[in-house]
């Protein structure tokens, strides 16, 4: 099967900013806005170290993709990588898991809006809002390339300014207060309650999988290369900004938070941010933030959809997805994938309508296993990809992973004791073994039915 030249196919309508944005858009979501509650719970003011290092790990991840794509920028990104470098089986795992993985990240996204809603319209069902949400998010992923884009530009940009006048409005309250009722609270509140680290190292080992789950997403950049202007030019530009968010976006607006409020206060009522301003007596600024992170959400949400769809389509095109989802609309768009992302989501309207309370931590936990197994696969790949590169290919690498082999081997490492931190502990144990049986289910079908179809290789 053949697309032939006059059929619509993808466009490199992304430039540089968008590209930054999307990554942002798809990193600071809902594991920030929602899920540092569970986080700071778990490990107290520690959890910064947590974020520290899960970040760190994050960033080699980036380099290691970002070597790969700016060499080879291909709509199945580290899917296609780890089908190329290490077999069809593994390209079969990594894709499909990305895809599940999106999924799962969605479904707490959703989740998360529903919650975010509650404070405006508490009699009204969560599970109406989730339902709302995804026919929203549904019709914009229809739209063009460049106007999924631009929405996601001014949905993130919305945020990160949001992130850094909270930044400096929580720095002020710490240093000088706020009016006659709220005095200078400084930072003693960080170490005061407990200690910097409560509950220990184990509770910042307990953290990571919350912490990882934050991050997850963030892996999109490798698949916006596909449709980018200038791949080689703007995938290291929008890597190399990632420690500089990380220490931004979550250490600085977590410590912030927890030197206003004891850290054991936290995450009682909703999202944390909002709980800032409600705290100062400001009501309006408590829903002005509220707009704030369900735009936020709503953004990841996008993301996601925009990430699962493609490597759904660059799977497609090597014989590992249905063909059904190389379809192009007009626009450019893979419309038939996110049909299938939309139709997925809606699991989430049956799950916060069964079980609305429990649902966010172990769909969190069931996002941090997908995502490092995606982020291992990743590691792999670059290692094999590595191994079969003549002394003069390794000489003139673009954008090379920084402290190589060292820093890929500690990350590798580090994925596996996350993955060992959620078997370990009883509320994420159910999150680790649902990951192993996707896992296997996949085996399963790729030696029943997948493996026959690979090497139907469809060109553009």
């Amino acid at each position: 099967m053949q697309q032939h030249n006059n059929q619509p196919r993808l466009l490199r309508g992304l430039n540089a900013r968008h590209i930054r944005f999307i990554a942002l858009g798809s990193a600071i979501g809902t594991g920030l806005f929602y899920g540092s509650a569970a986080a700071i719970q778990t490990a107290g003011p520690a959890v910064l170290l947590a974020y520290l290092l899960g970040g760190a790990a994050v960033f080699i991840v980036m380099r290691a993709l970002g070597e790969m794509a700016v060499r080879n920028a291909i709509p199945g990104s580290f899917g296609s990588y780890a089908r190329h470098y290490l077999g069809p089986l593994a390209g079969f795992i990594t894709g499909w898991t990305y895809i599940f993985e999106m999924i799962i990240v969605c479904l707490a996204d959703v989740t998360a809006f529903g919650i975010y809603m509650g404070l405006w319209y508490p009699d009204v069902p969560r599970w109406v809002w989730v339902l709302s949400i995804i026919f929203f998010i549904g019709a914009m992923n229809l739209c063009h390339v460049r106007v999924f884009g631009e929405m996601e530009f001014w949905l993130s940009l919305l945020k990160v300014a949001a992130i850094i006048a909270m930044i400096a409005a929580g720095a002020g309250i710490i240093f000088f207060g706020f009016g006659q009722n709220f005095p200078a609270t400084g930072v003693s509140n960080l170490w005061e309650n407990g200690g910097f680290a409560p509950n220990g190292w184990e509770g910042i080992i307990a953290s990571l999988g919350i912490v990882m789950f934050a991050f997850g997403g963030i892996e999109i950049i490798g698949i916006t290369a596909a449709e980018a202007q200038d791949p080689k030019k703007v995938i290291p530009q929008a890597i190399n900004t990632i420690p500089l968010r990380i220490v931004l976006f979550y250490v600085c607006t977590l410590a912030v938070l927890m030197a206003i409020f004891p850290w054991n206060s936290i995450g009682q009522g909703g999202s944390p941010f909002v709980l800032i301003f409600s705290g100062l007596g400001i009501p309006a600024a408590a829903n002005i933030l509220n707009i704030i992170v369900i735009s936020a959400t709503i953004s990841a949400i996008n993301s996601d959809i925009f990430g699962a769809g493609r490597m759904m389509y660059g799977m497609a095109k090597e014989g590992m997805a249905p063909k059904s989802c190389l379809r192009i609309s007009s626009h450019g768009v893979p419309w038939m994938t996110v049909l299938v992302m939309g139709g997925s989501l809606l699991a989430a309207v049956v799950l916060n309508w069964l079980i609305p309370e429990r649902i966010f931590v172990l769909i969190a936990s069931l996002a941090a296993f997908a995502t490092l197994w995606v982020w291992i696969m990743i590691l792999l790949s670059h290692f094999a990809m590595r191994r079969s590169m003549s002394s003069a290919e390794k000489a003139n690498i673009a954008f090379p992973v920084p402290f190589w082999p060292l820093a890929p081997i500690l990350t590798l490492l580090f994925m596996g004791l996350v993955i060992a931190v959620l078997g370990w502990f009883e509320t994420t144990r159910m999150a680790l073994i649902a990951g192993l049986v996707w896992l296997a289910l996949l085996i399963v079908v790729w030696f029943t039915r997948a493996k026959k179809n690979v090497g139907e290789t469809v060109t553009e």
